[in-house]
């Protein structure tokens, strides 16, 4: 059975501790994170066979992180060491991405990549799905080449690609616009995840500026719709288009649902609220995972767009960056 490879910077999350017992004698916490570790930790969990690849230091430190990925089942055989050190955020407790927030991320190994590093044929011989993320290529023009090298190697041998639209705006400090490069690393996409406003900021697809005025779930599953086709007709590769919309009605409840465009028609979840959330990192993650799950299972398109929804959901009442929901806990929430 062909694995899922998930490629982007690992790195280490440092939070305030959770509660107030546990601050007294160790104020600051760890976490394992990174977008696409995230997904692969997700997948290895859900016992889809994944492999990681990104770029670690070599010293005891990357020993460590490797002893954690392998003992969540995912493959590390791609993995490269390079550089001096992790990449590094700073987490407020229970903080938004785009809340209270510190990237510690130059100069960090996954950063100082560059083309002709990675043999991409070799990593992709017994991969049949590849996963990126639109931050990696944020870091800077050298990552930015490498992840275009890497969808191009994997579109010639026929491997699906997917790609999340996750927008940071603030790590796009070298230059460039989104816009002049994002939309060359799309063309090799199948599956791209979003939502109608990250289509805008990456790949220039028109939103309506007033959208929040309608107040209503039909008009936003209607752009939806509307921003897949786009996407598909500027895209001619990609088959399949997810959007996510999540809505902090005030600092405690949260609404929560999805669409996904695919097989030339549009499938939306159920509304997922709750009162309050335990972290919100990780959730966009877990969506992408689910989606990658559903479709390497085979899974009905609704199927697909219901489990998704429900593990991102899920995420939401985890500590920390990954998700330890398995499949069962997923479709019991279903």
């Amino acid at each position: 059975m062909k694995k899922v490879l998930c490629f982007g910077e690992f790195l280490l999350r440092i939070s305030p501790a959770a509660d107030n017992q546990t601050a007294e004698k160790h104020p600051m916490q760890l976490y394992m994170g990174g977008a696409e570790a995230n997904v692969a930790t997700a997948l290895a969990g859900w016992n889809v066979p994944t492999k990681y690849c990104t770029v670690l230091p070599d010293n005891f430190m990357s020993s460590h992180v490797i002893d954690y990925l392998e003992y969540k089942g995912i493959y590390t055989s791609s993995i490269i060491y390079a550089g001096n050190r992790i990449g590094v955020y700073y987490l407020e407790k229970g903080a938004d991405l785009k809340g209270k927030m510190v990237y510690d991320r130059d100069h960090s190994s996954f950063s100082q990549v560059k083309p002709g590093m990675i043999d991409w044929e070799k990593v992709f011989r017994d991969v049949d799905w590849f996963n990126l993320s639109a931050i990696s290529p944020a870091l800077n023009q050298n990552v930015a080449d490498v992840c275009l090298e890497a969808v191009e190697v994997a579109s010639k041998m026929g491997i699906t690609v997917s790609l999340d639209l996750n927008h940071r705006a603030r790590l796009w400090k070298y230059g460039k616009d989104p816009l002049e490069i994002m939309p060359q690393i799309a063309q090799h996409c199948t599956v791209l995840m979003g939502n109608i406003w990250s289509a805008n900021s990456l790949l220039g697809i028109a939103v309506d500026e007033h959208i929040h005025s309608h107040k209503s779930r039909e008009a936003y599953l209607n752009h939806a719709k509307e921003t897949s086709l786009a996407i598909i007709e500027k895209f001619p590769k990609c088959n399949t288009v997810a959007n996510t919309f999540r809505f902090d009605s005030n600092q405690e409840d949260i609404t929560y649902y999805t669409s996904l465009y695919t097989e030339k028609e549009q499938f939306s979840s159920e509304v997922f609220s709750c009162k309050g959330v335990v972290d919100r990192s990780g959730s966009g993650d877990c969506y992408m995972a689910g989606l990658i799950y559903g479709k390497y299972n085979s899974l009905p398109p609704q199927e697909i767009v219901d489990f998704a929804t429900s593990a991102a959901f899920g995420k939401l009442q985890e500590l920390g960056d990954s998700t330890e929901q398995n499949v069962f806990r997923v479709k019991k929430m279903m």
